[in-house]
């Protein structure tokens, strides 16, 4: 039975590999959904993990294909930083109530997104910041009994999410060389409810355990924030010169997750896992005046729509797999490698990911045990360029290519069981 209990303690490290290689995914995601901490066979236990992940994206041959403001294209245009680096916290405490059900209350940021070129470049009419934060609140719960050799399980649960964040870019009152503009800046907010539900089996003294849990799509209701375009002039348009309340709809997107893992000798097991999510449901989301509310619908091509941001992203999927192996009493190590299909369409840099994940556990005595993992991926080449949808182009105010960049990862955790 000793070999069975070694293999069972890999685990902890091979979840913690996982957290730092997939903390940069396709779409708006970074940490995303996480309920591991649910299958703990302890009677509590409570987790915090810190990640911080280092994309360096860079693009090239920038270009604007309207210069509206006539002197764009003479600005940098080669070897731009497009990405910010970025933290993502997680804390979570288990606990059973008696032999047959675990509930976990955790708080996370499963979504995010930091670009931040500036305003000294060839694509300032496109972006010059844009930021997206996340919070998430959950409580999830199971049901378990004795089915063979091993337990099945019933998984449930839901989350409070708030979702906010701002986009700055160089506005065009009148197009030319001799144009007026000036800095916008558009600042949302928004939030609502989700809820997940799976099923598992675990054979826990053979280190052996499926899951599979789909987590809802969140209807953020109204998002609601300003147009800020008090750096223009108010001529030309009623919303120059001023602050604008605006209005619009998102989802955040829906997913599932097949996650397996076995024990396959003494102190070895085998991880892996398949995970889908809905990002094709974020194509173009316009935002319109609140003072037009009920005039009017607020779609993409509406008479009063204020802006719109053009994501048209498809759907991703991130496979993961790997191997763990516990060396003695204390400690444990675990290796991963992780393809990630990228989102983008023909308009942005989000393309397929592939990282190569490791790290290690230290078991300071029973009730503690510390994990750190690193992870190094390459971020693979493409362009952004124009893209057509319902006959509307889309990607016109700046066009960029961008070779193979990397990306890095640190995660720490430390659990505490009791």
């Amino acid at each position: 039975m000793a070999h069975k209990n070694l293999k069972r303690s890999v685990l902890t490290v091979a979840a913690g590999v996982l957290v730092a290689s997939a903390a940069h995914a396709g779409g708006l995601e970074r940490g995303g959904y996480n309920i591991d901490l649910l299958f703990d066979p302890s009677d509590y236990a409570a987790e915090a993990t810190a990640t911080y992940v280092n994309p360096q994206r860079e693009l090239d041959n920038v270009r604007d294909p309207i210069a509206a403001d006539g002197n764009l294209n003479s600005r940098p245009n080669s070897g731009i930083r497009d990405t910010e680096g970025y933290w993502v916290p997680r804390i979570g405490f288990k606990a059973g109530l008696g032999d047959s059900v675990d509930c976990m209350a955790d708080y996370s940021q499963p979504w995010g997104a930091h670009t931040n070129p500036g305003a000294n470049w060839a694509g300032a009419n496109d972006n010059i910041e844009t930021k997206i934060d996340s919070d998430n609140y959950a409580a999830t719960c199971s049901y378990k009994w004795d089915v063979g050799q091993g337990q099945f399980r019933v998984i449930g649960g839901v989350f409070y999410q708030e979702v906010s964040g701002f986009k700055e870019r160089l506005v065009q009152q009148l197009p030319g060389a001799l144009g007026l503009s000036g800095v916008g800046r558009l600042d949302l907010a928004g939030n609502g409810y989700g809820w997940r539900a799976g099923v598992g089996y675990e054979i826990p003294e053979y280190a052996v355990r499926a899951s599979l849990v789909y987590n809802s799509a969140v209807d953020l209701g109204d998002v609601t924030g300003t147009l800020d375009l008090r750096q223009l002039p108010p001529i030309g348009s009623p919303l120059a010169g001023r602050v604008t309340d605006v209005y619009g709809t998102a989802d955040m997107p829906d997913s599932l997750e097949l996650k397996i893992q076995s024990g396959v000798a003494p102190g070895w097991v085998v991880f892996g896992s398949v995970k889908w999510v809905d990002w094709s449901q974020l194509q173009i989301l316009p935002f319109c005046p609140t003072s037009t509310r009920g005039l009017a619908a607020c779609t993409p091509t509406s008479p009063v729509v204020a802006t719109t941001l053009d994501l048209l992203y498809r759907d991703g999927w991130t496979v993961s797999g790997g191997v763990g192996h516990k060396f003695n009493d204390q400690w444990s190590g675990a290796v991963s490698l992780t393809w990630d299909r990228g989102t983008s369409t023909g308009l942005g840099t989000l393309t397929d990911t592939w990282t190569l994940g490791a790290g290690v556990s230290y078991a300071a005595n029973e009730n503690i045990e510390l994990r750190l993992s690193g992870a190094l991926g390459i971020l693979t080449s493409g362009s952004s360029g124009v893209v057509r949808k319902d006959g509307i182009d889309y990607g016109t105010r700046a066009q960029y290519d961008f070779g193979n960049d990397l990306v890095s990862a640190i995660s720490t955790s430390i659990k505490v069981k009791f």
